[in-house]
């Protein structure tokens, strides 16, 4: 069975309010592929066009309410993903967004207190750690808690995601 993920991250913010939905996430136009490193290069370029060629692994989103609206295409997350983002921290996700990053085994925390306006800026340092709630946002000091993980999706994020995790709990002898 996979080891617990380093839930300790530190990295920078790129802030978008809310309702970003799936096709500014991963425009349509990109969809006929599910390759990580072909969706990669077009992430959020429909609201960031400097996002794909700026963001650095372990960089996390920060983001409004209903995070991840529209299509319940997996594409989405898979491209955040592939980008290297750690987190997303959002004040809400769509029902299918939200599973759709567990699936696929990028974190993602709920915090409105962190999304709120002015509570972090693009581009401020921040400390997540997913297994506890916590956000620190480094530049400003300021700190937030969201519900942590338990620890099964821990457990399924640190595997790579749902299919990894059953994969390896059908293997692991009872």
């Amino acid at each position: 069975m996979a080891e617990k993920i380093d839930s300790k991250i530190v990295g920078r913010a790129w802030v978008y309010g809310n309702n970003v939905d799936t096709d500014v996430i991963i425009p349509a136009r990109y969809l006929s592929t599910s390759d990580p490193a072909a969706l990669a290069p077009h992430c959020m370029e429909d609201i960031d066009e400097s996002f794909a060629a700026s963001v650095r692994p372990g960089d996390v989103i920060v983001a409004g309410g209903n995070f991840g609206c529209g299509s319940s295409r997996e594409h989405a997350p898979i491209a955040i993903k592939a980008n290297g983002v750690s987190c997303v921290i959002a004040a809400s996700y769509a029902r299918i967004f939200y599973r759709n990053a567990i699936n696929i085994g990028l974190p993602i925390l709920e915090c409105p207190d962190a999304s709120a306006e002015g509570a972090i800026s693009k581009g401020d340092e921040l400390e997540v750690d997913i297994a506890s709630g916590s956000i620190k946002n480094k530049t400003n000091g300021r700190t937030f808690s969201a519900a942590p993980a338990p620890e099964f999706l821990t457990l399924m994020l640190a595997a790579g995601g749902l299919v990894p995790y059953v994969r390896a709990r059908l293997e692991t002898p009872r």
